[in-house]
C-alpha cells in the first residue's frame, strides 16, 4: 500500500507560516492542507479549531472545524479520517506555534488501541520551519515574557520566548527564511548563518519574493523536501527529547557566529559555577546540554540558555549499570550514547555543554568551566562530602 506523505509547517509567526504553506502548494499543487490553531486560556483543555483547504466534498464532512480535548488526540482523528475518506499523495499539516512541536509529533505519531496509528497510512516528511529574521532576532532577545505552549496532551512548563524561538528552529528539518520584498539582505544572512548553527542538520533555504503563479512548480523549495524523511519520525523525536543527546557543533561559519562544546567527566560544584556563570556566558546566544551537579549526583541536570536566560532542571535520574526499566524508558540513541561513555566507576555520568554565539573565546570558555569542577581532594572524600550547604541554583528542599 502506497502511503501518503504527511509534511508539517510551523512558523514564526501567522503570514510566515502561510506564506511558507503557499509554497509548499506552489511546489506540490495536489496537496491537502490541515491548519490548526487553539484557542482557550488556563488549563483546561482548548478548543482545537481545524481548516482542510480541499475542494473535495468527501473530505469538507470529514473534519469538524472545532473540538475540545488533547490536540493531538483530535488532530490525529482527523488525519486518519483524511486518509480513509480520500487517499491523497501529499497532507500537509500546518501548525500554530501555540504548540510545542517535539511533543506534539511524538504524541501524534504515537500507536493507541483501537484507533489505528498514523505510520498505517502516512510516512513523515520533513519539518518545515518558516523564519521571518526580524522576528526571530526579536524573540531572542526576549526573556522576560513567558509562554506556556500545549504538547500533545497538557500544556508545558513556562519558557521564555527566546526560549521557544529557539527550539523551533532546532526541530525543524529545513528552516525557510523568507524575506519577500529582498530589502534585509545583510539581516537575512547574518540569521541564517546563526540559525545553521543552531541546527546544522537541517537545510537552510532564503526565499525572496512569494510564491506567486509566475512561479514554475517547485521552483523556490527543492523536491527533498518532498520525500520522507528517513531520519525522523517518532523515534527521532523521541531521541530528540531526551536530556541526554548528542551535541552538535560546527567551525566558524562567518559574522562571527561560533559554537563551543565543553565535556569533561567530574562533578560540578554549584556554587563554583553561579561564579563563571558571567565569563561563559558572555557573547552566547544559545547553550543547552547537561551537568553532574556535585550536590545533585543522581539526577541529570539539562543546561537550556536563549539569549540572557539560564535555566537549569532537573531531567530523571542517570542511567545504572545493568539492564532495566530506566534503560528501556529511554530512546535508543541515548543506550547507546551510555555505552558509548561508560564508565564502570561514574556509568553514564559527565558533562557536556554546547554554546553558541558571536565572538566567543573557546579557550576561556573551558577554563571557566573547568575552574567549577570539584578538586582531586574533594573528589577523593566521596559523594557524602560533595553536596555544599548553599545551592544558588535549587532549593535544598526534597523536590
Amino acid at each position: 500500500m502506497t502511503k501518503t506523505l504527511l509534511s508539517v509547517v510551523t512558523g514564526n509567526a501567522p503570514h510566515t507560516r502561510g506564506a511558507l504553506v503557499d509554497h509548499v502548494l506552489n511546489a506540490s499543487p495536489g496537496a491537502v492542507v490541515l491548519s490548526v490553531s487553539l484557542h482557550g486560556e488556563g488549563d483546561g483543555y482548548p478548543v482545537v479549531q481545524r481548516f482542510l483547504s480541499n475542494t473535495d466534498p468527501r473530505l469538507s464532512v470529514a473534519v469538524d472545524q472545532g473540538a475540545t480535548g488533547a490536540p493531538a488526540v483530535i488532530v490525529r482523528q482527523d488525519l486518519l479520517a483524511v486518509a480513509r475518506t480520500s487517499r491523497r499523495p501529499h497532507v500537509v499539516l500546518a501548525l500554530t506555534d501555540e504548540l510545542d512541536t517535539l511533543p506534539f509529533l511524538t504524541e501524534l505519531w504515537r500507536e493507541t488501541p483501537g484507533n489505528g496509528a498514523l505510520s498505517r497510512h502516512y510516512v513523515a516528511g520533513p519539518l518545515l520551519a518558516g523564519i521571518e529574521p526580524a522576528v526571530f532576532l526579536a524573540d531572542l532577545g526576549c526573556v522576560h515574557t513567558a509562554v506556556r505552549k500545549w504538547s500533545g496532551w497538557d500544556r508545558c512548563a513556562p519558557m521564555t520566548r527566546a526560549e521557544a524561538a529557539a527550539r523551533q528552529v532546532e526541530t525543524a528539518d529545513a528552516l525557510v527564511l523568507t524575506d519577500p520584498a529582498g530589502r534585509h539582505a545583510t539581516l537575512t544572512s547574518g540569521v541564517a548563518t546563526l540559525v545553521r548553527h543552531l541546527n546544522q542538520a537541517a537545510a537552510c533555504l532564503v526565499l525572496s519574493g512569494g510564491p506567486g503563479p509566475e512561479r514554475e512548480p517547485g521552483e523556490g523549495l527543492p523536491s527533498a523536501l518532498f520525500r520522507p524523511a528517513h531520519h525522523t519520525g517518532r523515534d527521532g523525536w523521541r531521541a530528540r527529547l531526551d536530556p541526554v543527546g548528542v551535541p552538535h557543533t560546527a567551525p566558524g561559519a562567518g559574522a562571527g557566529v561560533d559554537s563551543v562544546l565543553w565535556r569533561t567527566r567530574r562533578p560540578v560544584h554549584p556554587g563554583r559555577l553561579a561564579d563563571a556563570l558571567s565569563v561563559v556566558m558572555l557573547g552566547v546566544v544559545r547553550g543547552h546540554g547537561h551537568l553532574w551537579l556535585s550536590n545533585r549526583p543522581d539526577s541529570v541536570v539539562t543546561w537550556r540558555s536563549a539569549g540572557a536566560h539560564l535555566e537549569l532542571r532537573e531531567a530523571g535520574p542517570w542511567l545504572e549499570d545493568g539492564a532495566g526499566s530506566a534503560w528501556e524508558a529511554v530512546s535508543a540513541q541515548r543506550r547507546t550514547l551510555a555505552s558509548w561513555y561508560w564508565d564502570d566507576y561514574y556509568g553514564e555520568r559527565r558533562n557536556e555543554i554546547t554554546l553558541t554565539g558571536v565572538d566567543l573565546d573557546p579557550r576561556r570558555i573551558r577554563e571557566a568551566f573547568h575552574e567549577t569542577l570539584l578538586t582531586d581532594d574533594e573528589l577523593s572524600r566521596g559523594r557524602e562530602h560533595w553536596g555544599p550547604a548553599d545551592d544558588p541554583f535549587f532549593s535544598n528542599e526534597p523536590r
